[in-house]
């Protein structure tokens, strides 16, 4: 292959990494603010079915990515890499802009889901076709024995798309008022809508930088040469040899690789939250401290395994996960539990407040917030008792909501114990891009590696913090128990990856 100078790779890797950050930026939006959207799109009676139903929203976005793949990878093989993932882009920024402007549940009732999901839609199918486009377009401006290396860059975007996802949303929740707490009531209100509809201006960004990009040099190359499938479709997945290949890379390595990446990072979140009851605030700084410190490791173990190979590097991260995912996430249960730590009674504060709503005056809303200290938390406890006086009515269970807030100490071991299970993901995610390219020709290259890549990653891990939030909702007394889904997947990637997967550096891919 005739490779570009060190200059132009990095031109590319620039103009398609900053699309591919917004394009991932505008998709986890939504799964961090997962808590506040369930409260402005769902009804408000039942918060748990409210975060599982925006859960499922967010899932949702993860199932159709695999159609985006074969609609986009099918065009990507047919017309080109550039043009393809141009317009996966303006899809995805358009959809999260307008989700951004959607009215709630309280004004226009279920429309207001109901948009919503079909937005989300849209976002996976967008990036079901971003992905394979940008990876394809990188490898294929790689010299064969960096490929690793040069296409890291790429998986970084996925992480620090989610990092900059959490820094727009604390940003915006700090800057809408003076006070503290009235910034914060403002941000639920209304603020959450700031993160969707700026990313227009990044979008906006991002096309002007694409529009300027060239065709990949071998894409161009098969083109001029008259060697494009005329049905990449047909050619991927009915012919034997390649459909082998598809499930091998599904089954043997982006199954278990997806579960690891959302287990580390999104599900970790979500449990900080809403098991541990971390404070919002600090359950986003840990996770954003945790991606800025391990993020290096995905150019790390991409650059490795274009020496020793991408296999074992991607399978030690799934056993290093299957092995060490209990203790760790036993040990964030335990930096947070109250159960078994002294309570400081001159710490604890009691604040009653009692106030007539409705439009008639005709309820009475009576928040008690204990405030108190147990060794290492802050724990702050607020109890809403709603009484409807008209009769017919009934009274409302009271509403308890559990905020913990971290010292120091524990706060740093939260961030080390995420930053290990980040690691894992660098480990899983670093060579992925490189081992997928390498299994497929040119011709096909679009429709064939991003298949199995958003089937693995947006079926299998997507559906992660959905199916493990759900699992606790089950079980209630076990707090792990949500982990049983991506230990089963990963551990059967494991195992068909050590049977199956060859160990190559710098294959042959005859085009």
């Amino acid at each position: 292959m005739n490779s570009i100078s060190t200059q132009g790779i990095r031109k590319v890797i620039f103009a398609s990494s900053v699309g591919t950050l917004i394009e991932w930026y505008d998709f986890y939006i939504f799964g961090s603010l997962a808590t506040v959207i369930a409260s402005q799109f769902f009804p408000k009676t039942n918060p748990t079915a409210a975060l599982l139903s925006t859960l499922a929203t967010f899932a949702a976005g993860f199932i159709v990515r695999p159609f985006g793949a074969l609609v986009f990878g099918r065009l990507g093989d047919l017309i080109g890499r550039k043009y393809t993932f141009l317009l996966t882009l303006i899809i995805m920024g358009g959809s999260t802009f307008a989700i951004g402007l959607v009215p709630g549940y309280s004004k226009i009732g279920f429309a207001a889901p109901v948009l919503v999901l079909l937005l989300r839609l849209l976002q996976g199918l967008a990036l079901g076709g971003e992905y394979g486009g940008a990876a394809t377009y990188v490898a294929e401006h790689s010299p064969e024995n960096r490929r690793g290396y040069f296409t890291s860059w790429i998986q970084t975007t996925a992480t620090l798309g989610l990092f900059l996802s959490l820094g727009v949303i604390l940003i915006t929740r700090h800057s809408l008022d003076a006070d503290r707490e009235a910034s914060i009531a403002k941000f639920n209100d209304w603020g959450w809508r700031i993160p969707f509809i700026v990313s227009i201006l990044l979008v906006g960004i991002s096309v002007y930088i694409r529009l300027k990009m060239k065709e990949s040099p071998l894409f161009s190359k098969i083109k001029s040469e008259g060697k494009i499938s005329k049905n990449p479709l047909k050619e991927s997945f009915v012919h034997k040899a390649n459909l082998k290949m598809v499930l091998l890379a599904l089954f043997g390595a982006t199954m278990g690789q997806g579960v690891v990446w959302y287990t580390g990072q999104f599900y970790a979140q979500s449990f900080i939250e809403n098991t541990c009851k971390i404070d919002f605030e600090q359950s986003r700084t840990i996770l954003i401290w945790a991606i800025l410190f391990a993020t290096p490791f995905f150019v790390v173990f991409g650059g490795w395994s274009d020496k020793i190979g991408r296999k074992w590097i991607m399978l030690a991260g799934m056993l290093f996960a299957v092995i060490t995912y209990r203790p760790l996430f036993g040990k964030l249960v335990a930096i947070s539990d109250t159960k078994n730590k002294t309570e400081i009674e001159e710490k604890m504060v009691i604040k009653t407040t009692r106030k007539l709503i409705g439009k008639t005056n005709d309820t009475l809303r009576t928040v008690v917030v204990k405030s108190f200290y147990k060794e290492g938390l802050s724990v702050s406890e607020t109890k809403t008792d709603t009484v409807y006086a008209e009769a017919g009515k009934t009274t409302l269970k009271p509403d308890v909501k559990l905020s913990k807030i971290l010292d120091t100490g524990g706060y740093w071991q939260m961030v080390a114990i995420v930053f290990i299970m980040i690691l894992y993901v660098t480990m899983v995610y670093g060579p992925i891009a490189a081992f997928l390219v390498e299994l497929f020709p040119t011709r096909i290259r679009y429709t064939s590696m991003s298949l199995p890549y958003h089937i693995g990653n947006g079926i299998f891990g997507g559906l992660t913090p959905f199916i493990a939030t759900l699992l606790t909702t089950i079980y209630t007394n076990d707090k792990l128990v949500g982990l049983f889904y991506p230990l089963i997947v990963a551990s059967i990637c494991f195992v068909i990856g050590i049977l199956y997967i060859n160990n190559r550096i710098d294959p042959d891919v005859n085009d």
